[in-house]
């Protein structure tokens, strides 16, 4: 495993340095979107709903919709005056009773490794949350953002699992199940009873991810009787290129006339179609005037060796 962040936990004048693992990972199968007929992914494109343009990923700001529908738009500075924190402390402010804690305030979950200075006092705050029955609440800066987290202890580590704010909490509202009234003593006894013949200890290891199991088999299966895709390379886009050098000759045009000044001429190309003719021309009278010399030569040779023979 990978350190994700590095810190210590204090509580009272005991500093204990220490490193944040994951202590969980999503198995969840990951799909693409993909063309049906060659494979190739599905790209999307950051469009403005608006102006239908799209927008490049520095004009992107975040931006907060009201209970209107209005948008406000957040900017960098915004946010700098938000109340932010990078400590590297993970400060115990009570401990409490296991059973006090709530499941569902419980998020994310964290393995904390002491460094091997700080063993002896990593050891001691685990043996004394086990003896005590309690949990650690503590507050931690994660990626600048306070928050709230317990440490307890699992298999001999300290774990610290971050916590919702209460009112992430949602309260059920529902009425019908109180309407619904009291079991009778009749009905009570048969659901104890089904209890009963369902009783047994968790063992998590009982239980497996069978669509996650019967998927890899069915790609592996795929892939062994050669029913795969290699998507061709991506052609490169010359036309944004085309656009952007089109978009700079017009924004150099947009300011020149902005200060008054006349429009550029568009500059002759060397190779234009223009200039063609005149160079083929050119060619052609130079290519007859070298024949014409020619002759003109091997006519008076001609003459010189006659006159000499006579």
């Amino acid at each position: 495993m990978r350190a994700i962040w590095k810190g210590a936990v204090s509580f009272g004048l005991v500093n204990v340095p220490v490193r944040l693992y994951s202590a969980t990972e999503n198995h969840d199968v990951q799909f693409r979107q993909v063309h049906r007929e060659d494979g190739g992914r599905i790209r999307y494109k950051r469009t403005c709903s608006i102006d239908g343009e799209e927008v490049a990923y520095d004009d992107i700001a975040k931006g907060y919709e009201t209970e209107d529908g209005d948008m406000v738009i957040l900017t960098d500075e915004d946010f700098k005056d938000l109340p932010s924190k990078s400590s590297k402390e993970i400060n115990v402010e009570k401990f409490v009773p296991t059973e006090q804690i709530d499941p569902m305030l419980l998020d994310k979950s964290y393995y904390l490794e002491p460094d091997k200075s700080a063993t002896k006092p990593y050891v001691l705050l685990r043996e004394a949350l086990e003896s005590e029955g309690r949990m650690a609440v503590v507050t931690v800066s994660i990626r600048t953002r306070m928050t709230m987290a317990v440490l307890r202890v699992r298999d001999g580590v300290i774990v610290m699992q971050t916590m919702l704010w209460p009112d992430e909490i949602r309260s059920p509202d529902f009425a019908h199940v109180e309407e619904a009234g009291e079991a009778t003593d009749k009905e009570m006894a048969m659901a104890k009873l089904l209890i009963e013949q369902l009783a047994g200890d968790f063992e998590a290891d009982d239980y497996e991810d069978d669509y996650a199991i019967a998927l890899q088999a069915l790609v592996k299966a795929k892939v062994e009787g050669g029913e795969v895709k290699a998507p061709a390379a991506e052609a490169e886009e010359s036309g944004e290129v085309v656009d952007l050098l089109a978009a700079l000759a017009k924004s150099v045009e947009k300011a020149k006339a902005s200060r008054g000044e006349a429009p550029s001429k568009p500059a002759a190309s060397s190779d234009s179609s223009d200039d063609k003719p005149v160079k083929k021309t050119a060619a052609k009278k130079t290519t007859a005037k070298k024949s014409a010399a020619k002759k003109t030569t091997t006519k008076t040779t001609a003459k010189k060796a006659t006159k000499k023979a006579s």
